[in-house]
């Protein structure tokens, strides 16, 4: 719990203000007629463009700039977050962010990071405030209506976090009754949406101004905090960010045997800009063949073991 508290005193976000010289200029951002066909008849959003190290014009934009801009968590613990000793960002979605910088700029410290909350991701992209997000971001149907993603990174799962003490035995009818918190704009909200078991986790004015942000928070973090100190019964989130969270927290856990979903992250930006997406995807052709496995035992390996490598990427025509 110490761990946890440390974390949440140093990540105060960073702005998300456009500040000079630091938006990236919308260049491609018009949508094909083919990317509308393809994202209303989603059958496998995780099929993405063929790699490419070619420069288009917003692969130019960044490198005239001479700085990558980045969304990411910093209070993410082994994915996206700041070092209490150090002040620096740290995470196996940082050791990726950096792996892109360097491939397009020449350096791993060529890069602005710019801490986002959980529902500014697309936001964030769509008002070139960023120039891509690599923010533990599940690739689905709805959400490539909206950005572009990469291939997939990272293969995790929805899971329910509550005190090891809970009579709470999973994604079951254990949670009737309970209050479960979860991030706005995340896929943990949408799952409840669909099936809460009798769950409490909407906020009464969800949705309108007056919304209390108490079950549902912009920051996934805000609801161990919310966990730890009882105001909340248990947590729905990404397996991958759970078991962060539990070894954070020695008094809580993982509720039942396995995920209840299976998601894939992936790098996502703009829609439009094909250059980018295909950029990223030849960025991770390459590390995929070893730096993949050195950031996964660095950073995860000890709360999520028994994972061979990552997922095989999907590509689809064009």
């Amino acid at each position: 719990m110490a761990i946890a508290c440390v974390l949440t005193a140093v990540g105060t976000l960073l702005p998300l203000s456009r500040g000079a010289g630091s938006a990236l200029p919308v260049v491609g951002h018009n949508i094909s007629m083919t990317e509308r066909t393809k994202a209303d008849t989603c059958t496998d959003p995780e099929a993405s463009l063929s790699p490419s190290s070619a420069d288009g014009a917003n692969i130019q934009a960044i490198k005239k700039r001479g700085k990558l801009i980045v969304g990411v968590d910093q209070n993410s613990y082994r994915w996206g977050y700041r070092d209490p000793a150090t002040g620096s960002l740290k995470g196996f979605d940082i050791d990726l962010a950096r792996a892109i910088a360097t491939d397009i700029l020449g350096k791993p410290d060529a890069v602005i990071f710019r801490a986002i909350p959980t529902n500014q991701r697309i936001p964030a992209l769509n008002n070139g405030t960023v120039d891509i997000v690599v923010r533990t971001m599940t690739i689905n149907c709805a959400r490539i209506k909206q950005v572009a993603f990469s291939t997939a990174y990272f293969q995790a799962g929805q899971q329910v976090l509550a005190p090891k003490s809970s009579g709470i035995t999973g994604y079951d009818d254990s949670l009737k009754g309970k209050k479960v918190c979860s991030a706005e704009g995340s896929t943990a909200f949408e799952a409840l949406e669909k099936n809460s078991f009798g769950a409490i986790y909407r906020d009464k004015n969800e949705g309108k101004p007056s919304d209390e942000d108490f079950l549902t928070v912009s920051n996934q973090l805000d609801c161990l905090v919310r966990l730890q100190e009882g105001l909340v019964d248990a947590v729905v989130t990404d397996n991958a960010l759970a078991a962060g969270q539990a070894a954070q927290d020695p008094t809580v856990e993982l509720k039942g045997k396995k995920p209840f979903t299976t998601e894939f992250y992936g790098v996502a930006t703009k829609l439009g800009k094909d250059d980018v997406v295909r950029r990223v995807n030849q960025v991770l052709e390459e590390y995929r063949q070893s730096a993949w496995m050195s950031s996964y035992r660095e950073w995860l390996a000890d709360d999520l073991p028994g994972i061979s490598g990552p997922p095989a990427p999907k590509y689809r025509g064009g």
